[in-house]
């Protein structure tokens, strides 16, 4: 279902069992897969990617050129950087400051950056520019620009 709201670019493919709720912005070229879901206020730049049971939650903002695999889940206010590739499973995560009425805590994944199959992303941390996450590592710590990490919790491997 695609809300009647959402403005959708040129040459777009939403799968017909997706959901696009109301004020997503969709560039042109891009494609959403089946199961996937696209939260209110969430825009997708284009020649994006989402294959499958992805979730896109409310106000995220994507770039250009990132691609996305299966079961993917970012969180409401989150930023994803231009030319990503984004392997399945990644977990950006939130969590509310209770201190300032439930405000999500959270960052997001700079340009450049290939996140490995099923690394989660803790609260309020970053993943530069140019990055690479090994698989399976949960990133606890801001990950500086050209850096490579991997692990549980991900540490610095080298640099780019």
């Amino acid at each position: 279902m695609i809300s009647e709201n959402a403005k959708i670019g040129n040459n777009v493919t939403i799968h017909p069992l997706a959901l696009v709720e109301d004020d997503v912005e969709i560039g042109d070229g891009t494609t959403i897969g089946p199961f996937c879901i696209v939260r209110r206020g969430a825009k997708i730049g284009s020649n994006c990617s989402f294959t499958a049971y992805c979730e896109i939650r409310d106000d995220v903002i994507i770039g250009n050129n990132t691609k996305m695999g299966s079961r993917c889940t970012i969180s409401a206010n989150a930023v994803i950087g231009d030319n990503c590739l984004i392997k399945y499973s990644f977990v950006l995560t939130d969590t509310p400051n209770l201190e300032e009425n439930d405000v999500k805590q959270v960052k997001g994944v700079g340009h450049g950056s290939m996140i490995g199959a099923n690394v989660t992303l803790m609260p309020n941390t970053s993943i530069g520019n140019n990055c690479v996450i090994g698989a399976c590592s949960q990133v606890r710590d801001d990950v500086p620009d050209n850096e490579i990490w991997f692990g549980n919790p991900a540490k610095p491997y080298k640099k780019k």
